[in-house]
């Protein structure tokens, strides 16, 4: 049976501290409309009005004056309750819920799971992998690997390491139409382009001459998952713009060149772990995010190959 009086108590304490509806989605990473029903069905199970609304704003009613301090002192105790219970590493206990991009997930967290959870003997790991951003509230989400720039959002969020992505293609593919020297040669190659919700990826920042240059990727190939678009590029279907993680280890063993390497820019971005602002004392959502840290302090992709001049 669902029981989701914990959310509702998290979501109205939200709306109350940030100042409202909007500014509490942007806090929990969830939609306004999400943040108003939660707080309908919550006022409906009570049979009491917690919130006097107006075109202005909203203030508490007596009844959610008091609600506000049972629902503070109920999550407060809850959080307590775990950090209490699990102080080693032998009672981190649970099931804590990750969602991670597909290809960063399969290349990169998939082969630490193992040893975190031969650490943590009584946690239970579940991994959703997706290229989509989830709502943490909506899909029950402990924490988030996301990559790129965050959102305008009061989410919590770890930085874990910088993140570049650098264009690239199989030997066969640049053997047959030329190696590109600017970055409207690529216009004559075929290329690879995300779809979606991730299309803003197919603008490829250079510099050329000191001045920023953008190549627009068009495709016969598009797609929403980034290893299907690796795949295709060690295929040699097309030229890619492929992140770090899975570009340098295939430039070192020869599948893969690099194109207009002196012309690529420093990607102002970076691989975070994003959780909810009052989940980050949670004891498994915190060992989580340290292993993680630990794991990518010093990337070692960032050493198969360096970036060559041109």
């Amino acid at each position: 049976m669902r029981d989701d009086r914990l959310l509702e108590m998290r979501v109205f304490v939200a709306v109350v501290e940030a100042g409202g509806f909007t500014a509490a989605a942007h806090t929990l990473g969830v939609s306004q409309p999400f943040v108003s029903q939660t707080l309908q069905r919550l006022e409906a199970r009570l049979g009491a009005r917690l919130l006097h609304r107006t075109t202005r704003g909203h203030r508490l009613t007596a009844e959610g004056e008091r609600f506000l301090d049972a629902a503070r002192g109920v999550l407060a105790e809850v959080e307590r309750a775990e950090a209490d219970w699990q102080q080693s590493d032998d009672r981190i206990d649970g099931t804590l819920r990750v969602s991670v991009p597909i290809a960063f997930g399969l290349d990169r967290i998939t082969p630490l799971v193992p040893g975190l959870l031969a650490r943590h003997p009584n946690l239970s790991l579940e991994v959703r992998m997706t290229d989509d951003t989830e709502n943490l509230i909506d899909d029950r989400i402990d924490v988030a690997i996301r990559m790129g720039r965050l959102p305008d959002s009061r989410l919590m969020h770890r930085r874990l390491c910088h993140l570049q992505r650098i264009v690239v293609a199989a030997p066969a593919l640049v053997a047959a139409h030329g190696a590109p020297e600017r970055p409207e040669d690529l216009a004559r190659m075929p290329c690879l382009a995300w779809d979606g919700s991730r299309e803003h990826l197919n603008r490829w920042p250079f510099e050329v001459d000191g001045a920023p240059v953008v190549f627009r990727a068009e495709s016969r190939f598009r797609s929403n998952q980034g290893m299907s678009l690796a795949q295709m590029c060690l295929a040699g279907l097309g030229v890619m713009r492929m992140a770090e993680h899975l570009a340098r280890p295939a430039l070192a063993d020869g599948r893969l060149v690099q194109l207009l390497a002196a012309q690529t820019v420093r990607d102002d971005s970076a691989i975070y772990a994003v959780f909810l602002p009052d989940r980050q004392q949670v004891p498994r959502i915190r060992v989580f995010i340290d292993a993680m840290a630990e794991a990518f302090r010093a990337p070692d992709w960032e050493g198969a190959v360096p970036l060559s001049p041109g």
